[in-house]
């Protein structure tokens, strides 16, 4: 993968990992990394940290295989629906070897609410869910833009909330999944700018307005040193009104649905963004 080294996953493990509330360190994430992760030790088996590390390291083990995917050939859209259970399930092996989680709680969507902390926004309701993952597959399937599939890809998997647990790491797996289909390198979102990732994923989710995480997005990318081109850069209107791009808006009966270019609808629960 272009530029990607050991140190950026070590960069993009503590800061992910680190947004979720773990207490994990470089040296840690490394040490698990390199295999020095024994279950038979109480030590490992007993800290969640360096379970959730082992755990993140796998996934990415995973996601990179899918980025691997893409490059062969594979449509990205396609790549993340075929691995998403497997990237959710490697998450949480370590759980699963502790003997914490039996293998069959990973099997599918949650089986009941969720509520994330903090937040105004309330994720569909469990019956919901299925219905509404299948259009996010569509709209990754069918909008051309590497950096429109990543912006609204991790934008609609975490409003979504498929999982009990896990859904933060894995909308930002699918968003560096969707930036490698159109060849940026990995970016990683920092920590220290948690507060403003919170607050633009709330203004997307519960103030309908994309613009904050696109901006924030864009800034991190930045940082990173690489930016959206201007010949990829997504102008809002054209994905955001209704009937234009993949994600198309609009009204019907008093309840707001959410369309992939006229096709399968989740209804009811993704909210209608404006530019």
């Amino acid at each position: 993968m272009h530029h990607y080294t050991n140190a950026t996953y070590v960069r993009d493990a503590y800061n992910s990992l680190s947004i979720e509330g773990y207490r994990v360190t470089p040296d840690l994430i490394e040490r698990v990394a390199s295999g020095q992760w024994d279950l038979s030790r109480a030590e490992d088996r007993n800290r969640a940290d360096a379970m959730a590390a082992r755990g993140y390291f796998e996934a990415h083990t995973k996601v990179l295989e899918s980025i691997s995917q893409i490059y062969g050939g594979a449509r990205a859209g396609t790549a993340f629906e075929r691995g998403l259970a497997v990237w959710y399930r490697a998450l949480f092996s370590p759980s699963v070897q502790a003997g914490i989680l039996e293998p069959w709680q990973l099997a599918g969507y949650r089986e009941r609410a969720v509520y994330i902390t903090a937040s105004r926004h309330v994720p569909p309701p469990k019956d919901a869910v299925p219905t509404c993952m299948e259009t996010l597959f569509e709209l990754l399937r069918s909008e051309p833009d590497a950096w429109v599939r990543a912006v609204l890809g991790h934008f609609v998997f975490v409003f979504i909330h498929p999982y009990e647990d896990g859904n933060g790491r894995l909308g930002r797996f699918l968003l560096n999944l969707m930036l490698a289909s159109g060849g940026y390198p990995w970016t990683v979102l920092r920590m220290e700018r948690r507060a403003s990732y919170m607050g633009a994923l709330e203004a997307a989710s519960a103030d309908h307005n994309i613009e904050p995480f696109a901006r924030f997005v864009a800034e991190e990318m930045a940082g990173g040193g690489v930016a959206p081109s201007p010949r990829n850069q997504p102008r809002a209107r054209r994905f955001l009104e209704p009937g234009q791009g993949a994600l198309g808006t609009y009204q019907k009966g008093g309840r707001r649905e959410i369309s992939p270019g006229g096709g399968i609808s989740c209804v009811t629960f993704l909210p209608g963004l404006k530019p």
